[in-house]
């Protein structure tokens, strides 16, 4: 990415912030107040887990601020209304509101992760290992990639933003997917046993090209996408 275009990005995702097109629902809601408008997205200083944080939010059994530190072993959980933004070494994550999140790592590289309940945006940096995220339907190898996952007890909800994964149905490992993706190209439903077929395309839902520009900037990258006027726009639907 040449220099002009990623200061044209940079320029087009403060603008975006600074607008407040931030509010749940709509076609005007994006990445919620939550994030705030007075700190300009750029790369986490050291010693700096969370970019920002609202409602009842834990980390470890704890209470969570934004001085909390999250290594590759805590676990999150988020109430109703409440989301946190946050990165560990070069990974980062958007975790939305009745989320239940597992890391599985050393010091501060995630080795694997269990998404309990709930929503969850992550970008992660390359490794020389690919590892998992484990939703309670699917698990998913991956290595470094842009990655939206929903995971509830009747399906999860996989979308491969861009990179690679191999997805796999928990109740039948003859049930597989691979996944290479530039920009949202094969999202997925992956059911239980009881649903018959256990991988099912999926629409493009809950999720947005800002927001993963945006954790992308926490760990001092950018998205390896051209970033458009039509890249605020939301899906057809948002959940909180």
């Amino acid at each position: 990415m040449s220099y002009q275009n990623e200061d044209h990005r940079r320029e087009f995702l403060i603008k975006v912030l600074g607008m407040g097109l931030l509010a749940a629902g709509g076609s005007a809601g994006l990445l919620q107040p939550a994030l705030g408008l007075g700190d300009i997205p750029a790369k986490l200083p050291p010693g700096r887990s969370i970019y920002k944080l609202k409602g009842q939010v834990t980390v470890d059994g704890a209470r969570a601020d934004i001085q909390t530190s999250v290594t590759a072993n805590s676990r999150i959980k988020t109430g109703a209304d409440s989301r946190i933004i946050f990165a560990v070494g070069t990974d980062a994550f958007i975790l939305r509101s009745n989320s239940e999140l597992q890391l599985k790592g050393s010091g501060f590289l995630i080795q694997g992760m269990r998404m309990l309940t709930g929503k969850l945006l992550s970008v992660f940096g390359k490794r020389e290992k690919p590892h998992q995220i484990q939703t309670l339907t699917a698990t998913i190898g991956i290595r470094g990639t842009g990655i939206y996952v929903e995971s509830e007890q009747d399906q999860s909800y996989v979308c491969t933003c861009y990179g690679h994964t191999v997805i796999q149905a928990n109740d039948d490992s003859n049930e597989r997917r691979e996944v290479i993706s530039k920009h949202h190209d094969e999202p997925l439903y992956v059911l239980p046993a009881s649903a018959g077929k256990l991988i099912r395309p999926a629409p493009f839902i809950n999720h947005t090209d800002v927001e993963l520009a945006l954790i992308e900037e926490l760990v001092g990258r950018t998205t390896p996408f051209a970033f458009s006027s039509d890249s605020y726009e939301s899906p057809r639907k948002r959940s909180y």
